[in-house]
């Protein structure tokens, strides 16, 4: 009998074939994804989207900044996200949290992230609420208010929240320090939660300094999806945002250039708090951002036909055929502005050294290397990479989060939504020739986490 996951999973793919693959070709051509996004720009430098949906009378409302941890000044590693728990305190006008509790009190939701690129704030409420929280977000964008106790205070809870999620989970470690060898000068390869000694020094004036800097409207992207017209959306922007004067001008974000390398990383954690031992490589890549036309869509069919699910090449071989792994996945983060990873994760099956676990893994990639994919395979991943995308849609958040991740690093709302129809582009031959260019060992990070008992 098949799972509820294998059902969902093949009436993803005959939607994907009905809506994307259906004859003529010419007509899979013509989709596109949120066809009926529309962005406009304030006079203050605002970027707006608007992003449609009537099937229910609610709104999703984001702001996302053109700012993350890699744009922090050096030694202050964790500002951003800082900032980030602190833009919750208030402001003159709206003190104490009063943005969060009126929020509450209309039943809506809320909630905020950093990222290496960008850092965003959103909230989910009745479509009637919508002008309420342009006029709160708005305020907070121009009139944050701070003082030193609440600095001190949230900066432990941040420094609680590093030694939870980081200091003990091993996996997490594990994923720190591989981005840290991966990215030597780059600060990718510092956390975006920050390195412990850092957040520990990090003061009010560090966290104002980074709002004048970095929070102006002529460095920020509203997005509204729901129940609206665009119209509407301008109309609103104009009242609310409209009026907010530029704090700062902004050019390029340059940052550090990694460096040549000169041969593969490796990293070893030994833990007594592991319970699953695993082998984790990261390649330096580029994104959708950097990458020549046509790379980053094969990059991620790539990561389709290696990683995803039970019928792609690395479960089969190491789970069904070899019996090596009780887990294995790939994937390839394509958002960053200035480069992305391309990853490869196992677990061992009991009795299965790491380093064979390694092995069996660059089999399979290397044979893609040297012999390529089928067609079949092509097809395959093209149809399960397109109904994600189509299920994507059902969800304001979800269609939000796609355009303000794009938006804030480099690419742009055509860019979105063309992206079906660069992805049908791609062949076999593109999806090989990117696997030898870009998954070169001596451009990775190979990490082992392995259990250390305590006698040890």
């Amino acid at each position: 009998m098949k799972t509820y996951r294998q059902m969902l999973r093949a009436s993803l793919c005959l939607l994907a074939i009905f809506l994307f693959f259906d004859v003529p070709f010419a007509r899979a051509q013509s989709q596109r994804f949120a066809p009926d996004a529309v962005t406009f720009n304030l006079e203050n430098g605002l970027q707006v989207v608007a992003i449609p949906d009537h099937r229910a009378p609610v709104v999703t409302h984001m702001v996302w900044y053109r700012v993350g941890s890699a744009d922090e000044p050096s030694g202050k590693s964790g500002v951003a996200h800082f900032l980030e728990h602190l833009m919750f305190k208030g402001t003159t006008n709206n003190p104490d949290g009063a943005f969060s509790a009126r929020v509450a009190q209309i039943g809506g939701q809320e909630n905020a992230f950093t990222s290496t690129d960008y850092t965003g704030y959103f909230q989910r409420v009745a479509k009637e609420w919508l002008p309420l929280m342009m006029e709160f977000e708005a305020d907070r964008m121009a009139n944050l208010v701070l003082n030193d106790a609440e600095v001190a205070s949230e900066r432990d809870v941040i420094r609680e929240e590093r030694r939870s999620r980081v200091d003990n989970n091993p996996g997490s470690q594990l994923g720190e320090e591989l981005r840290a060898a991966l990215y030597r000068s780059h600060p990718y390869g510092r956390p975006v939660i920050g390195w412990e000694h850092e957040i520990a020094a990090l003061n009010l004036e560090d966290a104002i300094e980074f709002y004048d800097t970095y929070y102006s409207p002529n460095n920020a992207i509203l997005i509204v999806a729901g129940d609206v017209e665009p119209e509407e959306v301008r109309a609103l922007a104009e009242k609310y945002y409209g009026p907010l004067e530029r704090r700062a001008e902004f050019g390029p974000r340059a940052r550090a250039v990694e460096p040549t390398h000169r041969g593969p990383r490796r990293i070893e954690i030994n833990n007594e708090l592991v319970r699953q031992p695993s082998v984790q490589r990261l390649h330096d890549v580029p994104s959708y951002t950097t990458a020549p036309a046509g790379d980053a869509e094969a990059l991620d069919m790539l990561a389709e036909i290696l990683g995803g699910g039970t019928t792609s090449r690395l479960y089969r071989a190491l789970i069904i055929d070899q019996r090596v792994a009780t887990g294995t996945s790939a994937w390839y983060s394509s958002s960053g502005l200035d480069s992305g990873k391309f990853g490869f994760y196992a677990s061992p099956r009991p009795g299965t050294e790491l380093v064979d676990l390694e092995n069996a893994i660059l089999e399979v990639v290397n044979d893609i290397r040297a012999n390529g994919v089928t067609e079949q395979e092509v097809v395959q991943a093209r149809t399960n990479m397109v109904a994600a995308a189509v299920f994507a849609q059902d969800s304001q958040s979800a269609l939000a989060r796609v355009f303000g991740v794009a938006l804030t690093t480099g690419q742009t709302v055509e860019d979105v939504q063309d992206w079906p129809n660069r992805v049908a582009q791609v062949t076999a031959s593109d999806i090989q020739r990117v696997a030898e260019q870009y998954l070169d060992p001596i451009r990775s990070a190979t990490g082992f986490l392995q259990i250390t008992s305590s006698a040890n």
